[in-house]
């Protein structure tokens, strides 16, 4: 999750909301992503979305089932559809996100009935993650 926090501040460098992703196999990092819808002129562009265009190219195919998703935020209705497409084994996030979050806000994808199992595990380094977060719309709201 620390690499996943590292790629979240690209992001924030950037000035896009920090999340960040990284997608690993057998304890090897075989993609990352970070949030980057603006600069990238790509409302895709999340970072889950990011790091799986890349590790699909990295290994020449689209299912990605014996990998894990490092996210520093629970992932959005797209992003979840995203994974449960790509066959991603296991997804580990930091945060939740009551306002977009697929996972366990807004819907819990437990209950959905899904083609593969994914293991989900949530609140790794929570307050990092959350934090970043924070602080990001916080400069935002008194600078903007």
């Amino acid at each position: 999750m620390r690499l996943a926090l590292d790629e979240a501040r690209q992001a924030l460098h950037l000035g896009e909301v920090p999340i960040g992703a990284i997608l690993v196999r057998d304890e090897e990092v075989i993609a990352s992503g970070f949030n980057q819808p603006i600069r990238a002129v790509d409302p895709t562009a999340h970072a889950e979305i990011v790091a799986i265009r890349k590790a699909a190219r990295e290994i020449d195919n689209y299912r990605l089932s014996p990998m894990t998703l490092y996210v520093t935020v629970e992932p959005c209705m797209m992003c979840i559809g995203a994974i449960v497409h790509a066959r991603i084994g296991t997804l580990i996030y930091g945060a939740s996100e009551p306002k977009f979050g697929a996972v366990e806000s807004l819907l819990d994808v437990a209950e959905v009935g899904m083609p593969h199992r994914l293991t989900i595990e949530s609140g790794v380094l929570e307050q990092d993650c959350k934090k970043i977060l924070q602080d990001f719309f916080a400069y935002r709201r008194e600078n903007v």
